[in-house]
C-alpha cells in the first residue's frame, strides 16, 4: 500500500484548486464594488472623453492620423483609469486596513489574490472602454474597423496596466503616497512615445524613451486592432505587453507582504 506524502497531490488537482481560489476571490472582489462600480465607470469614461473633446479640436486640422492617435491614446487612458488606478487603490487600501494580512491567513495563494483583483478590474473597465471608443469615434468622425485581434489586445493591455498599478500599490512606503505615484506614472506613460501625439510631432528623445513605456505598445496595438491596417507590429506589441505583464505581476508577488508561507 502506497502512502501519499504531503505535497504529492496530482498536478491537475493543484491547478484546479488554484483556479477555484481565483474564482472565489474574483467573486468576492466583484461583490465589494456592487455599490460603487457606477462611479468607477464614470471616472474611467469622463477623463478620456474630456481628452477627446479637447485634443480633437486641435487635431481636426492635422488630418486623420492625428485623430486616430487622439482616439486610441484616450482608449489607453480609459484603461489606465479603469485598471491601473483602481488596482493601485485597491492594494493600497488592503495594506492600510489589513486586508492583505487577512487574506494571507486564509488557505489561498498570493497569486490567486493578485489575479482575482486584476481580473475584476479588467471586467469593470470594459464598459467605459467601449463607451470611450464608440462615442469618441463618433465625435471625431472616425470609422471603426474592428479586427479579431482586439480580443487579445484589450485583455493584454488591461492586465499590463493593472500589473503596474498593483506594483505601485504594494511597494509604496505609505498607502497615502500611492495616488501621487500613480498619477506621476500615468503622466509619464502618456507623455513618452507616440501615445496621443503622432511620432512625427515628437522629439527623438521622447520616441526613444517611449519604447520603455507599456502605453506606447498598448496604443499601437489599439490603433491597428480598431482602425487598421493590422501589420506584423501588432505581434511585437502583444509580445511586449505579455512580457511586461508576466514580469510585473511576478514582482508584485515577491514584494507583497504575505505572511503565509
Amino acid at each position: 500500500m502506497s502512502t501519499i506524502q504531503p505535497g504529492s497531490e496530482p498536478r491537475a488537482r493543484r491547478r484546479a484548486v488554484l483556479w477555484v481560489q481565483v474564482l472565489d476571490l474574483f467573486l468576492i472582489e466583484m461583490t465589494n464594488w456592487r455599490w460603487s462600480w457606477r462611479y468607477m465607470l464614470l471616472t474611467a469614461t469622463l477623463t478620456p472623453m474630456v481628452g477627446i473633446l479637447g485634443l480633437g479640436v486641435f487635431a481636426r486640422d492635422s488630418g486623420p492620423e492625428a485623430l486616430a492617435f487622439v482616439l486610441t491614446g484616450n482608449a489607453v487612458v480609459s484603461l489606465i483609469f479603469g485598471t491601473m488606478s483602481n488596482v493601485e487603490s485597491r492594494f493600497s487600501f488592503m495594506r492600510l486596513r489589513g486586508g492583505v494580512d487577512y487574506y494571507a491567513s486564509l488557505p489561498v495563494r498570493r497569486y490567486a489574490l493578485i489575479v482575482a483583483v486584476v481580473l475584476s478590474f479588467l471586467l469593470l473597465s470594459l464598459p467605459s472602454l467601449a463607451v470611450t471608443v464608440g462615442l469618441g469615434a463618433w465625435i471625431l468622425g472616425i470609422r471603426i474597423s474592428l479586427h479579431p485581434a482586439i480580443v487579445l489586445v484589450v485583455p493584454l493591455c488591461a492586465v499590463c496596466m493593472a500589473g503596474v498599478g498593483a506594483l505601485i500599490g504594494c511597494s509604496v512606503p505609505e498607502p497615502s503616497q500611492g495616488g501621487a505615484v500613480n498619477l506621476l506614472v500615468t503622466m509619464i506613460m502618456m507623455g513618452l512615445g507616440p501615445v496621443i501625439v503622432p511620432p512625427d510631432r515628437l522629439p527623438g528623445v521622447l520616441l526613444v524613451l517611449g519604447r520603455l513605456s507599456p502605453a506606447t505598445y498598448a496604443a499601437s496595438a489599439f490603433r491597428q486592432a480598431l482602425l487598421g491596417p493590422v501589420t506584423g507590429q501588432i505581434l511585437i506589441d502583444l509580445a511586449v505587453l505579455a512580457a511586461i505583464s508576466v514580469v510585473v505581476l511576478g514582482v508584485v508577488g515577491q514584494v507583497m507582504d504575505w505572511r503565509q508561507r
